[in-house]
């Protein structure tokens, strides 16, 4: 698969603006070295040092982090085009661990090159940051969920934020390969393993969705948001305020 300007980055970043060949090219410079990684793999554990950032170009990962009582709290799901290790910029060791769902390849740059590139591109740099502030809510979002929201509407927004955000990506349109575990999904939402496949099942019985082994259809759109109270944070974004391109 080609990505715009060699760049899966560049490719995701083009939703929201055009890019300059010299943006596209900026952000090719920090795909130059590819490593792969097994489905499993940890990619970098919690308190591991944070000076590397990591660009997906094929795969899911999830970052998590490890309870006190020895139960796994899944952060954040990681699909191409995304930038892993943003929550490191702040600090010297990590907050969280990656973990590969499936095979995946990526792209590591240290935080030197992000400076670089925030120096010379402050119109990129401000639309990474307006992205990282995005997916914050939207997590925020999801948090809300767990917290005050029954277990049929904890799924149903995991799966709304799934189609929504590959999408972007031009990746899906009602049918997606969802190559999650239940338990995976559990840790997502708060619930076990057990408790996820019965709000599946119920999602199918009353027709919002379509389930064939891992194969998740959407049958009903708007009712399975409703489900979920989801707000599309990653569709649109305002970029009316950004810099203009260097």
């Amino acid at each position: 698969m080609g990505f715009l300007g060699g760049s899966c980055l560049a490719e995701r970043l083009s939703h929201y603006v055009t890019l300059t060949p010299r943006e596209q090219a900026a952000l090719g410079t920090l795909e130059q070295q590819e490593r792969s990684f097994r489905r499993g793999a940890v990619v970098r554990r919690e308190h591991d040092s944070a000076r590397d950032l990591f660009i997906v170009r094929k795969g899911w990962l999830h970052t998590s982090a490890l309870l006190g009582n020895g139960s796994r709290q899944i952060m954040r799901l990681h699909f191409p085009g995304d930038i892993l290790g943003v929550s490191g910029v702040a600090f010297a060791r990590a907050a969280d661990s990656v973990v590969a769902i499936t095979d995946a390849s990526l792209c590591p740059f240290d935080k030197d090159r992000l400076a670089c590139l925030f120096e010379d591109h402050p119109r990129l740099a401000a639309l990474i940051f307006a992205l990282a502030t995005a997916e914050r809510v939207a997590l925020a979002d999801r948090l809300a969920s767990i917290g005050r929201t029954a277990a049929r509407a904890r799924v149903s927004l995991v799966i709304c934020e799934i189609f929504a955000r590959l999408r972007i990506a031009g990746e899906v349109d009602n049918a997606l390969h969802i190559p999650l575990t239940q338990e995976e999904i559990g840790d997502a939402t708060g619930l076990t393993a057990v408790h996820v496949n019965r709000m599946m099942r119920a999602l199918v019985d009353e027709g919002l969705i379509e389930r064939s082994g891992s194969i998740v259809r959407l049958l009903d759109e708007v009712r399975l948001a409703g489900e979920a109270g989801f707000v599309n944070r990653f569709a649109k974004i305002d970029t009316s305020w950004l810099p203009a391109a260097r």
